[in-house]
């Protein structure tokens, strides 16, 4: 009706219609997914069991990962580490400790196991940390930089404004994780205090008792050796 209308009033007819894709013209691509975040985490994994994490990671980019055993008999656990392909890349065996750095990584999932299967007994306290550098933070500073830099030289270069940004982002990631493995050194060695401490109880006790004891029978056979148990007849 409307279009009849303007026909007949000699006026001209506008097609409205929704924006379509041109053929042949690319879509954009869609935004890269955000990079994973530095994380770190501590778990208590019980006697004979076996815990595995799963953390996913980018591709073309750098993951380190370190872990203590802060608590439990021996302070050794096993670990492996495998790459979303299913490739075994780090397996070790009674380890206190350990530091792995994979790079570059590949996109996915990787599996992170803890093994305390070979003790019956004690339970361990598992303290590990990962550290993510992807080469996609990088990008972006270069883009930054390059839309930001302007025709004119100025007096401070936007290539040392952004070696200043890097130097100060590594140093304190640095810092992030010293603190972190002070904490676990802490505790770990709170966990031995501790244990010291009920051991030096426990034995304490047993030698108290075991003094008294021997004290009571000390008495006693002095006392038995002066008794007089010769019968008197009147």
């Amino acid at each position: 009706m409307a279009a009849a209308a303007a026909l007949a009033l000699g006026l001209p007819l506008l097609l409205l219609a929704a924006p379509r894709g041109v053929p042949g013209q690319a879509h954009p691509p869609p935004p890269p997914p955000p990079a994973p975040q530095d994380a770190e985490f501590t778990f208590l994994l019980p006697a004979g069991r076996r815990e595995c994490f799963y953390q996913g990671a980018p591709g073309n980019g750098s993951m380190e990962l370190e872990y203590q055993v802060i608590g439990g008999a021996g302070l050794d656990v096993d670990f492996s580490l495998e790459s979303p392909s299913g490739t075994l890349l780090v397996d070790e065996y009674r380890r206190s400790d350990g530091v792995h750095t994979i790079e570059p990584t590949e996109g996915g999932d990787y599996k992170l196991c803890f093994d305390n299967s070979f003790s019956t007994i004690s339970e361990k306290l598992v303290f590990f940390e990962l550290i993510f550098d992807s080469a996609q933070e990088d990008e972006d500073l270069n883009n930054w930089a390059e839309v930001a830099e302007p025709e004119e030289m100025l007096d401070i270069k936007i290539e040392d404004i952004k070696e200043s940004i890097e130097t100060m982002k590594s140093r304190l990631e640095r810092s992030i994780q010293m603190q972190a493995l002070l904490r676990a050194f802490e505790a770990r060695d709170r966990n031995l205090q501790e244990n010291n401490l009920s051991r030096v109880n426990f034995w304490s006790a047993v030698n108290l008792t075991v003094l008294l004891v021997v004290s009571f029978l000390q008495v006693y056979m002095l006392k038995s050796l002066f008794e007089d148990k010769r019968r008197v007849w009147t």
